[in-house]
């Protein structure tokens, strides 16, 4: 089924032109409004009137987070206050929040997107979706939910946390689909079992997750857990939130809603665009936004995209899964390393559970690696001469993928703090110092 078969099968000629269009008409209304744009196309020799074909997309300057938190909080608004109808912000760490803006044309747009996304996960009428994203600032579960109620689906908004809650009302209420972080996600399915909850008396169809990487070797994981077919969302605040793509039964790539975000491949040392295939930087220009459009934004994302057409049906371009980040990238004695690839090699072992933590270091100038990973407890044996085994093959798989050597701690169960949002995956102790 597909939600909106006029623009997800668009013939790819047909839906440049329509790129084309939409962003020569942001570019010329962020000039005019938005002072900070007027002088950054000012400052690269450039006006509206240059843009004029999708082709032209890539004469314009990059925008960064960094911009966004130059400009906090209102400084990249397109529109006066009395038009906004949301707001939403990042959850950052370190610095001020990226703080993005709605109008009531934007929270329809959102909406549509994330039908379309939740049709592709076989999402109806008939079923219940319990939403288990954050709600508030983060803008997950109120994407979920507004995307969910535009087909029709009964949402419950428990948001995260409260694991016996989320459990009880999966079975008192009948959910047929969770939608979460996929750590989330594996963490509930362990709390199934420790709660001794038969999972056949459960009506869960399908799952929904995102907002973290995770891989293949997960999804696994997550869907002999909770008897789910698992489906990979992406989405980012700053663009829109969640529905950005997603994907399709085929499972070949999340499909980019590409007639409201224009995504762009690039090197992300010289900021070149790659053609279709290659690995890089994903970039996007939310074309059809109105409160607080974006001029090709960098989102550290790395990825692939594929434009051949879809078993599905769709002509939309598809993303690969995100394989890390570009800034967050880990680099230890010179080599790049992302938790994406020290999971992969985890999960692959049955006596790992997909609990982990990158413990980075320096010691004597020589950078350290330190790799805690929870063991299923049937295979934490009181045998020294056991552990060790385990623990020399983890350091040799772990060595063949990354390149490098880590120390392996193993730890029992329930060692590693547990999350309800976005997994913390990495402590860089060589920032601390």
């Amino acid at each position: 089924m597909i939600w909106n078969e006029h623009y997800e099968c668009m013939e790819r000629e047909e839906l440049r032109k329509l790129q084309g269009a939409r962003v020569s008409a942001m570019v010329e209304r962020v000039y005019n409004t938005v002072p900070f744009y007027r002088k950054k196309l000012q400052d690269a020799g450039m006006e509206p009137g240059d843009i004029t074909t999708i082709d032209d997309l890539k004469k314009l300057p990059f925008t960064t987070k960094q911009d966004l938190r130059d400009n906090y909080p209102f400084g990249l608004f397109t529109l006066p206050q009395a038009d906004i109808v949301r707001l939403h912000a990042s959850s950052g760490t370190t610095g001020k929040s990226t703080v993005v803006g709605y109008t009531h044309n934007d929270i329809q747009m959102w909406s549509e997107v994330v039908a379309r996304s939740l049709t592709m996960a076989g999402v109806g009428k008939t079923d219940i979706i319990q939403v288990a994203y954050g709600y508030g600032l983060f803008t997950g579960g109120l994407g979920l939910h507004y995307g969910a109620e535009k087909v029709g689906a009964s949402v419950i908004p428990i948001s995260g946390g409260n694991t016996k809650k989320q459990l009880q009302l999966m079975e008192d209420f009948g959910s047929t689909v969770i939608a979460c972080t996929p750590s989330y996600a594996a963490y509930l399915g362990e709390a199934l079992v420790e709660e001794k909850i038969d999972r056949r008396n459960l009506k869960l169809k399908a799952g929904v997750f995102g907002a973290e990487p995770w891989t293949e070797e997960m999804r696994t994981q997550i869907e002999q857990l909770l008897g789910i077919k698992a489906y990979d969302i992406y989405g980012l605040s700053e663009i829109i939130g969640p529905g950005v793509s997603m994907e399709c039964h085929c499972q070949k790539g999340m499909h980019i809603f590409e007639d409201h975000f224009i995504p762009e491949i690039i090197n992300p040392e010289t900021g070149v665009v790659l053609p279709y295939g290659e690995l890089g930087e994903l970039v996007f220009t939310p074309a059809t936004k109105e409160a607080m459009p974006l001029i090709r934004y960098r989102t550290r994302d790395l990825t692939r995209l594929h434009a051949d057409k879809c078993e599905c049906g769709r002509t939309l371009v598809r993303m690969e899964k995100c394989v890390g980040r570009s800034d967050d990238m880990l680099i230890i004695r010179g080599v790049n390393v992302f938790p994406s690839q020290v999971e992969s090699v985890l999960l692959e072992m049955s006596e790992t559970k997909p609990h982990y933590l990158l413990v980075v270091d320096r010691e004597n100038n020589l950078d350290i690696l330190e790799i805690q990973v929870e063991i299923e407890e049937q295979f934490f044996s009181d045998e020294i001469k056991e552990l060790e085994g385990l623990r020399q093959r983890i350091k040799a798989n772990i060595a063949s993928v990354l390149g490098i050597s880590a120390t392996i701690r193993l730890v029992e169960p329930g060692t590693i703090e547990r999350s309800m949002g976005k997994a913390q995956r990495v402590v860089d102790k060589r920032k601390l110092k």
